[in-house]
């Protein structure tokens, strides 16, 4: 067990169990910190994010440290980062032991305080939460989950639901996005030849409908129906 010591020089099969050892116990502690602490992230990723750049960034700024050991450590862990990736698509146990299993926060317009201590997060961080989804009432929920990936879930009951023109059957326009045509002053020709339209057309589009020039223009979009929407340099 000497590689856990300070020594003057290690070998490579050191290194190698360093690395093993502190990707494990890196797990491990994730694990601990809970799903707030790793928002956005899954563990896996989080781990890996996390010793890579210090293992690398460590050489770099103490000459007393050698590149050798980091670029064994690195590709170890990047070969275990990898086998964890396959490991979880195979077998579900191990995703489940790794990645955490959704948390019911809000149920049925009522906050579950159990919910709340699991996924270690306060009343104003659910609050904080609702607030991001437009959602100034928690009666209004029906279901609101904290994701392994620190991102929260939230369905609204189904009477509070906006209504849409599928809900009320009205019938609808193809879906169209608008092409991006000048941008910062400059016209995008590939766009516009998409849109069966000329430099031409466009320079007198503008002059006729925003009497101003291409230059003046910071963005402006088209779409298949010759909308042009255009925003100005102010």
């Amino acid at each position: 067990m000497d590689f856990f010591q300070s020594q003057e020089t290690l070998t490579s099969f050191e290194w190698l169990l360093r690395a093993v050892v502190a990707f494990f116990f890196l797990l491990v502690v994730t694990r601990v910190l809970g799903q707030r602490a790793i928002s956005q992230l899954r563990p896996l990723d989080f781990a890996i994010a996390l010793v890579i750049g210090n293992i690398i960034a460590h050489p770099l700024s103490d000459e007393k440290l050698g590149l050798k050991g980091s670029m064994i450590t690195t590709i170890v862990l990047v070969v275990l980062y990898l086998g964890g990736i396959y490991t979880i698509l195979k077998w579900p146990w191990f995703r489940r032991l790794i990645t955490p299993a959704p948390i019911t926060i809000v149920q049925n317009g009522e906050i579950i305080y159990k919910g709340l201590k699991k996924a270690r997060i306060s009343i104003d961080v659910l609050l904080e939460e609702l607030r991001e989804e437009k959602i100034e009432d928690v009666k209004k929920v029906a279901l609101a989950i904290w994701e392994a990936d620190g991102k929260f879930s939230v369905f609204l009951d189904p009477k509070y639901e906006p209504l849409t023109p599928s809900s009320m059957q009205l019938e609808t326009q193809p879906f169209d996005f608008p092409k991006t045509i000048i941008k910062e002053g400059k016209i995008n020709s590939k766009e516009l030849k998409q849109m069966q339209k000329s430099e031409e057309w466009i320079i007198s589009s503008l002059k006729s409908l925003y009497q101003t020039e291409v230059k003046n223009v910071l963005f402006a979009t088209l779409d298949n129906q010759d909308n042009l929407k255009v925003f100005l340099y102010k």
